[in-house]
């Protein structure tokens, strides 16, 4: 869908116009065009991409470079209420 909307408007085609032209292959929507707003968020995620070409390959020694997980305090056991028992808090 990117590459038909970045062809199109190269040829001075408004998003508009190419809308009705577009059509979701997979998922929920399946066949139906997509929105304006997620055509001109496509645009901007790919014109970020393109201001910061290095972003996706500096991403994971940015993470590799990240303190362990050890001081990360990890999820609160599950409360369970036995029969009889009043809930409390």
């Amino acid at each position: 869908m990117l590459h038909t909307v970045l062809l199109r408007r190269a040829n001075d085609e408004t998003v508009e116009d190419i809308q009705p032209d577009l059509l979701i292959g997979t998922g929920h929507r399946t066949g139906q065009s997509p929105s304006l707003a997620g055509i001109h968020r496509a645009l901007a995620e790919h014109a970020k991409a393109q201001s910061y070409p290095d972003a996706a390959t500096a991403a994971p020694a940015d993470a590799a470079a990240l303190p362990a997980d050890d001081d990360i305090p990890g999820p609160r056991p599950a409360r369970t209420l036995h029969l009889g028992d009043e809930p409390t808090g």
